[in-house]
């Protein structure tokens, strides 16, 4: 199969938790949320808005309601993926990985995060009821060059690929 650069970015996108100390340019942070925007949802319901958290201490709170948080203390911008009363997770992974891929086509490096205690990502968001966070992405200019190719590798597909039923 001939690979295009479209299937090529896909395949060798990559968590990356290490960014340079620089604020996000303004057109490549709206680049990489207007792709978000146009992320497909269940029936087109759009339930979800993004808080685009750029402030220092409102990021290390932001953190704090994670295990694994540091790319948002370390990140110069994360946008937290709000899901509206109504919503899916899956659309929510989604828009997340429209951002991850769209960061990359400008050259943004970007890593989600799971916020663990949801309740207090609420509170620091100033959500209204019915609304919650439990995902984010940390965004920023790569710290260094990524290697090329994929780190860690995959399974094979023989491990993951099942026919007609699991198991066959």
């Amino acid at each position: 199969m001939e690979s295009n650069d479209r299937y090529r970015g896909i395949v060798a996108l990559r968590a990356l938790r290490a960014y340079r100390d620089e604020p996000l340019d303004d057109a490549d942070l709206t680049a990489i949320i207007e792709a978000a925007r146009w992320t497909g949802s269940s029936k087109n319901a759009q339930n979800w808005a993004f808080v685009v958290v750029d402030e220092e201490e409102q990021r290390r709170r932001l953190a704090d309601c994670g295990t694994y948080t540091s790319p948002v203390r370390d990140a110069p911008v994360t946008i937290a993926l709000v899901e509206e009363p109504g919503g899916y997770e899956f659309d929510t992974g989604r828009v997340a990985q429209n951002i991850m891929l769209a960061a990359d086509s400008v050259g943004v490096a970007s890593c989600p995060v799971t916020l663990h205690r949801e309740d207090e990502a609420a509170v620091v968001l100033g959500l209204p009821d019915g609304a919650r966070c439990r995902f984010a992405v940390a965004l920023g200019y790569p710290a260094h060059e990524a290697a090329p190719g994929i780190r860690g590798g995959r399974k094979p597909l023989s491990e993951l690929t099942h026919s007609n039923r699991y198991g066959e």
